[in-house]
């Protein structure tokens, strides 16, 4: 009876419950995973645009020369993207001036606001799908559990129906059904992994979006009020 025992002859005695909790496991480690590489990938990908983006803003002579720029190359990274919501806002700004209700709170507070919006749209995307991840890596080990304490009973029922309850017949079954709780276990560890590094990276990206925000809105500020200085004084003279 040795040769027997093993996770194929579990799958093979497992019931209809048992068989829909492996497969919500199996869904579980499917997603997760699917979410782990692509998240791993995009956010390699986008780090990689963003530290050229920044090499070529900082080249950059004027406000004028960054807004062509972005005007002729599409953002296709979170600094980019906050950059032209910048450029957007001053240029509105500076067509309407106070005339529109969001800037009645003066050039200052609509760059922030505009600025802060940026911000919170990224953070909501960058935290696509962890939802997903924290989720697997906190109900799965329970998941697996309710499998186990199923399957043991399962197989109680059936070694006190075949009248024989010697260890030898009771640690194979139940030795099997403890296949459940390590399934559980090896879809949630990767998740909660995961989980963690995917947060910490938001955690330390959102700060340098922060950051970047904070000198995006001091050169747009300035140099707006630079250049109404410089008219002002053109038109005294």
């Amino acid at each position: 009876m040795g040769h027997e025992l093993g996770f194929a002859h579990f799958i093979a005695q497992v019931d209809a419950i048992g068989k829909g909790v492996l497969g919500m496991l199996l869904l579980l480690s499917l997603v997760s995973w699917y979410l782990i590489f692509t998240k791993w990938l995009a956010n390699w990908l986008e780090t990689k645009r963003a530290e050229k983006f920044l090499q070529q803003f900082w080249q950059h002579d004027s406000i004028d020369g960054l807004n062509t720029s972005l005007q002729q190359t599409k953002p296709d990274n979170a600094f980019a993207n906050l950059a032209a919501e910048g450029l957007s806002a001053q240029q509105s700004a500076s067509r309407h001036g106070v005339q529109k209700l969001a800037a009645a709170g003066g050039m200052s507070e609509f760059m922030t606001r505009a600025l802060r919006n940026g911000i919170d749209q990224e953070a909501t995307r960058s935290e696509h799908g962890l939802t997903i991840l924290a989720t697997t890596g906190s109900a799965a080990p329970y998941v697996g559990l309710f499998g186990t304490v199923w399957a043991i009973y399962h197989a109680l029922v059936q070694i006190g129906l075949s009248g024989q309850g010697t260890l030898d017949k009771v640690a194979g079954p139940v030795g099997e059904a403890l296949i459940m709780t390590a399934i559980g276990l090896a879809v949630a560890i990767p998740a909660v992994f995961a989980y963690n590094a995917f947060n910490r990276r938001n955690r330390l990206w959102l700060g340098k979006l922060d950051a970047f925000a904070h000198d995006l809105f001091v050169l747009l500020t300035m140099g707006n009020s630079g250049e109404d200085k410089s008219q002002s004084s053109g038109e005294s003279a």
